[in-house]
């Protein structure tokens, strides 16, 4: 999907990388709401990527429902060659732990979530937007006008 930036940049993100635990997941549950957006997100044409440290051991039965891809990655260099088979000019991360450092430098931009389980102070610097719940990290890449909003210079 483009993305028009204010500054005449345009990104063309075909696919969000998530994490699972304390990102795409709360205390082990997907929100059903948090299901209705992968779904639209998938019948806007992004691949959605799950790179999972799998520390609840639930990550290949929440991808199978779900119906988007499963990578594990066990630390920070895992997850990082995991999302290095993507280009990183058309993929964004999204996550709240140290162990998804690794991913957020290897995407055009990143996310964190700051949600129950919390995000690792460790991992700021390496995010460019901080935001509330995975619901409104993924509207982001439906209303883009939002997305653009945040990025502007």
């Amino acid at each position: 999907m483009l993305i028009n930036t204010p500054n005449n940049v345009q990104l063309d993100i075909e696919n969000i990388v998530l994490d699972l635990n304390g990102t795409l997941a709360n205390y082990g549950t997907v929100s059903e709401e948090t299901k209705v957006l992968i779904r639209k997100l998938k019948e806007l044409n992004y691949r959605i990527i799950l790179i999972s440290g799998d520390i609840r051991g639930n990550a290949a039965s929440i991808a199978k429902e779900l119906e988007i891809d499963l990578l594990l990655g066990k630390n920070s260099k895992e997850k990082a060659k995991q999302i290095q088979q993507f280009n990183p000019n058309k993929t964004v991360a999204i996550g709240n732990a140290r162990i998804d450092i690794g991913t957020f430098q290897n995407a055009i931009f990143s996310i964190a979530t700051l949600q129950q389980e919390g995000i690792h102070t460790d991992i700021i610097k390496h995010v460019d937007i901080i935001i509330p719940s995975i619901e409104d990290a993924l509207r982001l890449f439906i209303d883009t006008k939002a997305l653009e909003g945040t990025l502007r210079i």
